[in-house]
């Protein structure tokens, strides 16, 4: 108890003070301030707003979103696959991308054969895409697609694919 004195309690006390002043400052900032982003991991019913020049407009496509925080990987799929095939083949995951400010942004590579309605995928030329889509109510999603070797933006609406329309489709196969 020697070394116990005045100048040591008070020196400890200011400490744990400033410590806990610290903590009380950064949670608040955090709760107001940090905001984590929207859950989006899901499966889009994708409907392009016009038609894309030399394709045959395919009957469906589903764009199928995977997410880790901000950052996404993506894949288009055809309306008539099975899920458990699709998520399983790493070929798939052809879109990476970033959300920012409620407006995703992907970029990658997509096979023709799925947005031309191609049954042979092996003569199907493979598209370098951008994806710029805003976040709208419901969950929904409105954007523009870019292609290489087109000068046009297309248009679309996402609209996420239901739990009844995914039993019905595993239903069908």
């Amino acid at each position: 108890m020697n070394h116990l004195n005045l100048k040591s309690l008070a020196f400890y006390g200011i400490a744990i003070g400033a410590v806990l002043l610290l903590f009380k400052t950064v949670s608040a900032y955090g709760e107001t301030n940090l905001k984590a982003p929207p859950a989006i991991n899901n499966r889009y019913r994708l409907t392009l707003a016009e038609d894309i020049p030399n394709c045959e407009k395919p009957d469906a496509l589903i764009l199928n979103i995977q997410q880790s925080g901000i950052y996404f990987n993506a894949s288009f799929l055809p309306a008539n696959t099975n899920a458990e095939i699709a998520t399983s083949n790493p070929k798939n995951d052809s879109l990476s991308g970033i959300l920012r400010n409620k407006e995703l942004s992907l970029s990658g590579k997509i096979d023709r054969s799925l947005l031309c309605n191609i049954a042979s995928t092996q003569n199907a030329p493979v598209h370098l895409a951008t994806m710029q889509m805003q976040l709208v109510e419901q969950g929904n999603f409105t954007g523009q697609l870019t292609l290489s070797g087109s000068t046009r933006n297309f248009r679309f609406t996402a609209v996420p694919q239901k739990a009844q329309e995914k039993s019905q489709q595993l239903k069908k196969h």
